[in-house]
């Protein structure tokens, strides 16, 4: 085979070839869209009072709940990272509260005052029980600061937690 004969056959190869590349389709295809409002959080249980016709009889029982609980305890807004939806938690001293996979317990809860400013500050021990070999280790185990939560920040791949106040204490 002579030189020009490689010459001509690398021509052809390559028309063809760009041909096949020329002529594919030129439509898109994706995945289907997720619609985000049937999309249900991983943490929260569906209850009679999630209704959005009876959303404000749950927000009034819950505000009568609160006003009548004489114990101290700490608000908190959970957020599930994934689905982006956050849910207010309310933990009373000493007693522990899922979130998800997470056990969450608050130990202390106080107010700060320094600088002619007021502050919550809550001490609290969280773990996660999504492995069995954790079980006993906690994740976050100190004092977290409603004002200014990156001081002992509480880390995690899907949840966060934000110290909002302390009441009654």
């Amino acid at each position: 085979m002579s030189l020009g004969d490689k010459f001509l056959a690398a021509f052809f190869f390559l028309i063809v070839f760009h041909a096949s590349i020329s002529f594919g389709q030129d439509k898109i295809l994706s995945s289907p869209l997720i619609n985000l409002e049937e999309l249900k959080p991983s943490f929260e249980e569906t209850d009679e009072s999630s209704n959005i016709s009876s959303n404000s009889d749950g927000i009034k029982k819950k505000q009568k709940k609160l006003s009548g609980n004489n114990q101290p305890f700490a608000k908190f807004i959970g957020l599930d990272k994934i689905t982006a939806k956050t849910s207010e938690i309310i933990i009373n001293l000493g007693e522990v509260k899922k979130f998800g996979p997470l056990e969450i317990k608050v130990l202390k809860c106080g107010e700060l005052k320094a600088n002619d400013k007021k502050d919550s500050v809550a001490y609290l021990q969280v773990k996660d029980l999504t492995e069995n070999q954790n079980e006993k280790v906690f994740i976050f185990n100190g004092w977290t600061f409603a004002s200014d939560p990156t001081i002992a920040p509480f880390d995690h791949a899907i949840y966060d937690l934000q110290l909002i106040n302390c009441n009654n204490v």
